[in-house]
């Protein structure tokens, strides 16, 4: 269903859909593969313990946790290749959520479908909640038309009575426009049926940590279990976060870019949780695999849900829309290692030659597309196929790049629909590289967005800028904009 959208609407990306595959009747095989794979996290644990006693005065605490942390990651990366098929079979949702029963303690649902959901579920803290702030935020970083596009779902998860009743009257009292105007749904969740494998409701951990992963990966998955029909999409938010002015625009027209092509996690922060998007349709099968590892750090199966949906590396937009607010717990220190936002310098922008088959004005070179000073590249009636390629002297770790297209203000001048390709193995004729794969489409015009690659990947030789339609009239390539990795980091 298509919603109506918060600003004027704009030219999404192309490219070919990727189609969501059919219900599964493989159960005996299913249920053998989470069994192999639960055991297999369950041995690592007791295997991981063991290690330690032997690092223990060589290896930080610090250390140990990284340590914990790759190995788990391992252990289910180790299966994901044999139990893809499988698992892209998962539709129904986990046996527990199809008995799950919720109850309203504010507001009501939207009348009409939504095009995101914003989800967040939250407990009592510790050390005093930040809820309330995170609310403000959302609603104060948007404008009503944005409110119109939007449902706000809060997931209260602590079984504390006189906490949700207070926590639900406080939200009200505080949001009751939004309230009324049903932007802003507040509910309790409780699982319910015959148990999983690994019954979650064991108290019995072995740490504070296995405890607290079962415990979110359960209140995550009631929350994405009731939001999976409120919305075309569903944007993942932790109740410490801070948002960023008009982000519901921002992570509109982004989805719009990638409406049509394949894509299963869009990160618009480098937080573990918060800041991630997803289509609602896979919501089904992300709340089984939350259910299936049971003692496993979420954001760590977030990971590998994208790539068992065979998304490779991260599509990560920078900069990013929401950080943290707030301190959290000692405990919840060490069992969620916090991966902090990046600081970037200005970009450096390697020695490089600029080729185009582009329209080349009198003095206008293609090269001050990627000087970083005041010159530009302007160019005229671009066809569907033209190219603007950056060629290194030498293969570079690229890390981040923004190509800014268009005056500053306003649409004058932009390139409408292009994408942004990354080129490996130069070769001479026709000048460029012999393969490229797809960074990402123009948003607006622009793109700007982090570089990830796995570790032993070949460095990247071409940056190409692709026109995907014919366009009449001047189109300005303002800069294109580099970082790379030093050498010293990289060994």
């Amino acid at each position: 269903m298509k919603v109506a959208p918060p600003v004027s609407p704009g030219n999404p990306g192309s490219g070919e859909r990727r189609v969501a595959p059919g219900p599964s009747t493989m159960h005996c095989s299913l249920w053998r593969c989470i069994i192999v794979a639960v055991s297999l996290v369950l041995l690592g644990f007791i295997f991981q313990e063991n290690k330690e006693e032997h690092v223990e005065y060589r290896v930080s605490v610090k250390e140990k946790k990284e340590v914990i942390w790759k190995a788990v990651q391992e252990q289910i990366s180790s299966e994901r290749k044999n139990h893809l098929e499988t698992f892209k079979e998962m539709q129904q949702r986990a046996p527990l959520l199809q008995h799950a029963k919720y109850r309203f303690l504010a507001g009501a649902p939207p009348q009409q479908k939504k095009l995101l959901t914003v989800g967040i579920s939250s407990m009592q803290p510790p050390g005093g909640s930040h809820l309330l702030d995170t609310l403000r935020s959302v609603f104060e970083a948007s404008s009503e038309p944005e409110w119109r596009s939007i449902v706000v779902l809060v997931h209260l998860s602590d079984p504390d009575p006189e906490w949700l009743n207070q926590t639900a009257t406080n939200i009200s009292r505080l949001f009751a426009p939004h309230i009324e105007a049903r932007e802003l749904l507040v509910i309790h969740g409780l699982l319910g049926g015959s148990p999983v494998p690994g019954n979650l409701s064991d108290t019995n951990h072995t740490s504070p940590c296995e405890a607290l992963y079962s415990k979110q990966k359960v209140d995550y998955a009631l929350l994405m279990n009731f939001a999976s029909s409120l919305s075309d999409y569903f944007l993942l938010m932790e109740d410490h976060v801070h948002c960023s002015p008009k982000f519901v625009s921002a992570i509109y027209w982004a989805l719009s870019a990638w409406e049509e092509l394949p894509w299963v996690t869009l990160e618009f922060s480098s937080l573990n949780m918060s800041g991630k998007v997803f289509r609602s349709s896979d919501l089904s099968r992300l709340t089984s695999f939350f259910l299936l590892f049971l003692n496993t750090p979420a954001p760590l199966l977030l990971s590998e849900f994208r790539l068992l949906l065979a998304q490779d590396v991260p599509i990560r937009f920078t900069p990013s829309l929401f950080s943290h607010v707030g301190v959290s717990s000692t405990v919840e220190d060490s069992c969620f290692p916090v991966e902090k936002e990046q600081d970037f310098d200005e970009p450096d922008n390697p020695t490089a030659t600029v080729v185009t088959d582009m329209e080349v004005f009198l003095d206008l070179i293609s090269q001050y597309a990627y000087t970083l000073n005041q010159e530009d590249f302007s160019t005229l009636d671009l066809l569907k196929g033209n190219h603007l390629t950056v060629i290194m002297d030498r293969p570079q770790k690229v890390i981040r790049i923004a190509v800014l297209t268009g005056l500053n203000e306003g649409e004058r001048y932009r390139l409408q629909q292009g994408q942004v390709e990354l080129g490996y193995d130069p070769i001479e004729e026709p000048k460029g590289c012999a393969h490229y794969t797809l960074l990402g489409p123009l948003v607006q015009g622009n793109l700007d967005q982090r570089v990830f690659s796995e570790e032993d990947s070949e460095k990247v030789s071409c940056i190409r800028l692709l026109v995907l339609a014919s366009q009449k009239g001047w189109v300005l390539i303002r800069q294109i904009r580099v970082w790379t990795q030093p050498e010293e980091e990289e060994s």
